[in-house]
């Protein structure tokens, strides 16, 4: 089983957390994970890959071990989240990749490819969205509440998606067998969720999601300029991001591979294999070197 290895490295003066395994000369695969976990939800599927790839898996700020500044330290936005890890790879040698994007991971990884189309050699979205198809009204009609107007009545709902229950929620919705689910993965993520000041910066992202529906049309025309790669595949289970979501990336990719599997907002947790699978044959196919 290849080494991973556990690193850091400062970033406007941000410390970021990263996981790396590999060879060094290998094509690379960047792994952005979403909320409300981090680089952990990768540490099954680093080593996998890492037999052939090399394999970064940041921790954004403000989750996992990565610096987490104040909200009113640090202006939490995806641009400013992207810009970040733009500048992680700059600073550990990385110019050309591919993606693989979940939950928050999608719109930072869009924007990645927007700011370079060119570094981009492959996408693989495990339920990740980049069409208004997949919002699940049930679970984002309280997250458009409060970006349309803040208050402590629109707030409450989600500073519920904060709590032991609701992350616990997000991993086990959707999946026929829970024993699968490793509970450590809930605990990990709301024992993070729950420093001091981190309800704020999971606030200010909750607000700043307004900004990545009216980024999609830039996004559908990167996929029709690049023809990039892509791989789909999709927990069917998910209640925030349902399997329309996956469905529309060929709208503009005629080529993606879509694939909905049993599971749900985090497959790893449940269908590791299965996805781990799909990813190996579809980078060994398809990944431009």
């Amino acid at each position: 089983m290849p080494s991973v290895h556990h690193r850091y490295t400062t970033v406007d003066g941000h410390r970021l957390f990263y996981r790396e395994a590999g060879p060094s000369d290998a094509p690379v695969i960047v792994l952005l994970h979403g909320f409300p976990t981090s680089s952990y939800m990768f540490r099954q599927l680093v080593p996998i890959l890492a037999d052939r790839y090399r394999v970064i898996a940041p921790d954004m700020l403000g989750f996992g071990l990565s610096d987490a500044p104040a909200a009113d330290e640090f202006d939490y936005t995806f641009d400013a989240l992207a810009k970040l890890t733009a500048g992680l790879l700059r600073d550990i040698g990385v110019d050309r990749y591919a993606i693989y994007v979940q939950d928050y991971g999608a719109p930072i990884g869009w924007r990645l490819a927007l700011a370079d189309p060119s570094a981009i050699t492959a996408v693989v979205s495990q339920n990740g969205n980049a069409y208004d198809a997949g919002f699940v009204d049930e679970f984002w009609r309280t997250v458009w509440a409060y970006q349309d107007r803040p208050s402590p009545e629109t707030e409450a709902p989600l500073r519920g998606f904060l709590g032991l229950e609701a992350t616990r929620w997000q991993y086990v919705t959707g999946v026929a067998d829970e024993t699968l689910v490793d509970p450590e993965s809930w605990h990990h993520d709301y024992a993070l969720l729950s420093r001091p000041g981190n309800d704020e910066i999971q606030l200010a992202l909750f607000r700043d999601y307004a900004t990545n529906p009216p980024l999609y049309p830039k996004v559908h025309d990167y996929f029709r300029q690049s023809a990039v790669p892509l791989l789909a595949v999709w927990g069917r289970g998910d209640e925030i991001f349902g399997p329309a979501g996956a469905a529309a990336f060929a709208d503009d990719l005629p080529d993606a591979e879509i694939h909905l599997v049993a599971g749900g907002h985090f497959l790893l947790e449940s269908a590791l294999d299965e996805v781990a699978a799909l990813m190996v044959d579809f980078l060994e196919r398809r990944l431009a070197r």
